[in-house]
C-alpha cells in the first residue's frame, strides 16, 4: 500500500479520540493503541494530579524500559544461539573427522 492507500483507523486514548491513518491491519493499531490506553489509564490511577502531558512521558518510559528489556533478552538469546551453533558445528566436524578416518 502506497501513502494515497492508507486506511484511517479511530482510537481512543485517555478519552481522546484520534484518527490514525495505517497501511498494515487496523485491527493491530487499535490493539495497540488500546494497550496505550490501558498504560496511561494505570498510570493516570496511580498519579491522580498529573497531567495528560506527565502520563504520557511516563508511558513513553515504561514503554522505553520494556523495549530496553526486549532488547536485552533478545541479544542474550542470540549469542546462546551463536554458542550453541558453533557447538554443533564443532561436534559436526568431529563426526566427520572420525568418519574419514574409518573409511
Amino acid at each position: 500500500m502506497d501513502a494515497a492507500e492508507k486506511q484511517p483507523v479511530r482510537v481512543t486514548i485517555l478519552s481522546r479520540s484520534y484518527t490514525l491513518r495505517t497501511s498494515g491491519d487496523p485491527r493491530e493499531v487499535e490493539a495497540l493503541a488500546a494497550s496505550v490506553d490501558e498504560l496511561m489509564l494505570a498510570i493516570s490511577s496511580k498519579a491522580p494530579n498529573a497531567d495528560n502531558t506527565h502520563v504520557a512521558v511516563l508511558a513513553c518510559l515504561h514503554l522505553a524500559d520494556s523495549l530496553r528489556q526486549a532488547e536485552r533478552e533478545l541479544n542474550e538469546l542470540k549469542d546462546r544461539v551463536g554458542r550453541k551453533s558453533e557447538q554443533f558445528a564443532g561436534m559436526l566436524e568431529q563426526l566427520i573427522a572420525s568418519a574419514g578416518e574409518e573409511q
